[in-house]
C-alpha cells in the first residue's frame, strides 16, 4: 500500500458550503452571515482562486472567536444621499458588509446613473469578482476595491506599508458570462503565498522580498518580509491610489495603521471598501452597452489561439466545478483541525 499523500481532495459544492456554515456558526456567526460568507468562499474555490476560498475559513473562524470579527455586528448607514452612502460595518464579516453595500447600490441604481458606497469598520470581503459579477448580471457596471492588512512595500521602498488592494471590475455582456477583472495590485495575492507556505512550495521570483529587503522565493520569508507591487512604479502608484480611495471616503484604516487578522485574530482591522456602480440605462442604454462590451470581449478572444477576455478562465472553472471542487491536502488538513477544534462534523472530502 502506497504511503504517498494524495495530490488533491474533492468535495461537493453543497457539502463545502454546508461545512463552512457549520464551522462559522460554531464559531459564533449568525446563520445568515455564515451562509453568505460560505457561498463567497466556495465561489472562489469554484473559480480556481484557492487563495480566497476555504483556505481562509479557519482564519475567519479564529477571528470570530477572538473578536477580530464581530459576530454580533449591527451595520449602520452613517450617511446616505442620492447616489451614495457611507456604511459602518461594526466589525462584521466583510462578506456581510459587502452584501449590504450591494443591496443598497442595486436599489439606488434604479434612480441614479451612478452610485458610490464607502464601507468602514469591515474585514476582508473575499473574492471581489463575487460582488461585481452579481452587479453585472443585473446589467450594471460594478467596480470594487478594498484595503487589506499591511503586506506590500511601495516601489523602491521597504517595509509593509500597503495592502494588496484588490481591484474588481464587472461589466455586463450578451455572452455566457460578464467580463470581469479581479486582481490584486501586488505581484501575487497574499493568500497564494499563505497557500504556498502551507504546501511547502516556493513563490514565483519577483513576488516578494525578505525582512532585509532581498528578493526571495521562500514563502515563509515572503510572509516575514513583504510582497512587491505588480508593474513596478505603475502598479505601486495604482496600489497607493486604491488604498486612498478605499479608506479615505470613510474612517477606515490604511494598511500600515492596522494589524492583519492573519497575524492577530483579535485585531479589529477597520478595513475599508469602496463600491462604484454605473447603470448604463442612463447613458446609451443597457442593450447598447452590453452589445459593445460583448464586441470587445469577442475581439480580444479572437486575437490569438490562447487569448482570454477578463474573467473567461474563472467562468470556465466555475462551470467545470458546478458540483464538485478540488482542494489541496494542506487546506483539507487545516479544515480538519478547524472542525475538530469546534466539535463540528468533518468535511466529507475524497482523496484523489
Amino acid at each position: 500500500m502506497s504511503s504517498e499523500k494524495p495530490a488533491t481532495f474533492t468535495v461537493t459544492v453543497t457539502e463545502a458550503e454546508d461545512f463552512a456554515r457549520r464551522v462559522l456558526t460554531a464559531a459564533g456567526a449568525r446563520e445568515h452571515d455564515a451562509a453568505i460568507t460560505a457561498e463567497n468562499l466556495v465561489f472562489a474555490d469554484r473559480s480556481g482562486i484557492a487563495s480566497h476560498g476555504l483556505l481562509r475559513l479557519p482564519l475567519y473562524a479564529d477571528a470570530a472567536e477572538a473578536g477580530g470579527i464581530n459576530t454580533a455586528a449591527e451595520l449602520k448607514w452613517v450617511n446616505t444621499a442620492p447616489g451614495g452612502g457611507l456604511l459602518d460595518a461594526d466589525g462584521a464579516f466583510g462578506q456581510v458588509a459587502m452584501a449590504e453595500a450591494v443591496r443598497f447600490a442595486l436599489e439606488e441604481s434604479q434612480r441614479s446613473a451612478a452610485v458610490a458606497v464607502a464601507v468602514q469598520n469591515s474585514v476582508h470581503y473575499g473574492a471581489g469578482a463575487f460582488w461585481v459579477d452579481r452587479l453585472a448580471q443585473q446589467g450594471l457596471v460594478g467596480i470594487a476595491t478594498s484595503t487589506t492588512g499591511p503586506v506590500v512595500s511601495p516601489f523602491g521602498g521597504a517595509g509593509k506599508v500597503l495592502g494588496t488592494n484588490p481591484l474588481s471590475v464587472g461589466m455586463p455582456t450578451d455572452s455566457e458570462h460578464p467580463m470581469t477583472l479581479d486582481m490584486a495590485t501586488s505581484q501575487g495575492a497574499y493568500g497564494k503565498v499563505v497557500a504556498a507556505r502551507n504546501a511547502g512550495l516556493p513563490v514565483p521570483e519577483g513576488w516578494a522580498v525578505d525582512a532585509e529587503g532581498n528578493p526571495t522565493t521562500d514563502a515563509q520569508e515572503a510572509l516575514d518580509g513583504s510582497l512587491t507591487p505588480f508593474g513596478g512604479h505603475k502598479g505601486s502608484g495604482l496600489a497607493v491610489a486604491l488604498e486612498g480611495l478605499s479608506a479615505a471616503l470613510g474612517e477606515a484604516a490604511f494598511a500600515y495603521e492596522t494589524t492583519d487578522i492573519w497575524v492577530d485574530p483579535a485585531s479589529r482591522m477597520n478595513v475599508g471598501h469602496t463600491l462604484f456602480v454605473v447603470n448604463p440605462e442612463f447613458f446609451t442604454g443597457a442593450e447598447h452597452t452590453r452589445k459593445r462590451l460583448s464586441q470587445l470581449q469577442s475581439t480580444v478572444r479572437s486575437s490569438g489561439k490562447q487569448v482570454f477576455a477578463p474573467g473567461d478562465i474563472e467562468a470556465k472553472n466555475r462551470t467545470a466545478a458546478s458540483e464538485i471542487i478540488t482542494l489541496a491536502p494542506s487546506t483539507v488538513e487545516l479544515l480538519r483541525s478547524a472542525a475538530e477544534k469546534r466539535d463540528v462534523a468533518p468535511l466529507a472530502a475524497t482523496s484523489q
